[in-house]
């Protein structure tokens, strides 16, 4: 059966209000949580952006859910140390906790001064990272000199079992390659078709382990309200790559996003006031076979989603299925 998560957004929400919103999705019914790991928002009316590792050992502790994060190394992050930030939590929380690893977006990583690379180049920079994460959480000293330096690591902690590492792609080609390193995929919500032939990419390639979906919705009471939240908090996030990938702050995507219109928003977003229609979504991304989806509300304030999601939505879709 499909599980459901609660996504935690950091660029959106002051970490203190997001423990207590995954604290309270955990008693409205949600099964797991998973949450963005950025520097910087997207935009700057989102205006926050906690450091997602400090948050993920609080909020492990505080529920009994199992937790994801997507992360980029290679630039901001040495990959030695998000071994070792995944073997701790590993080994603190076992069976609980998983990374998805992805190649990042300029908006993260500039801030390291670095020359932001091109997109093969940073496919092949997480590819080294993969490896060299997996030996240190297999116990191995690991140096290496490549596109990343290691220099004679070692993780003195680390899990009996190493927590599971995901492919994060958008695309059908990126699916593909994650089926030769990935522990699983994560994608976001797109037409049902191109997320088929991502699944049958990954699969078809060998690609082994759940799948997991990021959901984008946008709920009120009214129509209106709904637009307005996803219009107002998340209409800089709805560029294709590689303008995502390559915008460096929140005023460049502020200034792009100037003149997006609702119906490009509603494009990335699912947008209704409309409770069945959320649940017609979502059943048809159950049917796709998605082991976890994962429920981000682009606004800021949670709790009513919480409750009536909770309430109203997820018990049709267990009940269904």
């Amino acid at each position: 059966m499909t599980a459901f998560g609660f996504h935690a957004s950091h660029e959106q929400i002051h970490p203190a209000r997001l423990l207590e919103a995954v604290i309270h999705a955990e008693r409205a019914g949600f099964d797991a949580a998973m949450c963005s790991d950025h520097f910087s928002p997207w935009s700057e009316r989102q205006g926050q952006s906690g450091f997602a590792w400090s948050w993920l050992g609080a909020a492990l502790q505080a529920t009994n859910l199992s937790f994801g994060v997507v992360n980029a190394p290679g630039q901001r992050y040495h990959p030695a140390i998000i071994a070792q930030a995944i073997g701790t939590l590993g080994a603190m929380y076992p069976g609980r906790f998983w990374a998805a690893l992805g190649t990042g977006e300029a908006a993260n990583e500039h801030i390291t001064g670095e020359v932001w690379p091109r997109k093969d180049v940073r496919t092949a920079r997480l590819r080294e990272c993969v490896d060299v994460i997996r030996a240190l959480l297999a116990g191995e000293e690991v140096s290496h000199d490549g596109l990343v330096t290691v220099d004679r690591a070692k993780l003195w902690t680390r899990p009996e079992e190493p927590p599971a590492l995901v492919g994060a792609a958008v695309s059908v080609a990126t699916a593909r390659w994650c089926a030769e390193w990935a522990d699983g995929l994560i994608t976001v919500n797109a037409p049902v078709e191109h997320l088929r032939q991502m699944i049958d990419a990954y699969r078809d390639a060998g690609g082994r382990g759940p799948l997991h979906l990021q959901v984008h919705v946008s709920w009120a009471p009214e129509q209106e309200q709904a637009e307005a939240i996803a219009y107002e908090q998340w209409r800089s996030n709805v560029f294709a790559p590689p303008v995502c990938w390559d915008l460096e702050t929140p005023e460049h995507f502020d200034v792009a996003s100037a003149d997006v219109p609702m119906s490009k928003v509603a494009e990335t977003v699912n947008v209704s006031a409309d409770l069945g229609r959320h649940i017609g979504w979502l059943e048809e991304y159950v049917a796709l076979g998605f082991d976890q989806i994962a429920l981000h509300h682009v606004g800021q304030e949670q709790r009513a989603f919480i409750d009536t999601f909770g309430a109203e939505v997820l018990p049709k879709l267990r009940s269904a299925a």
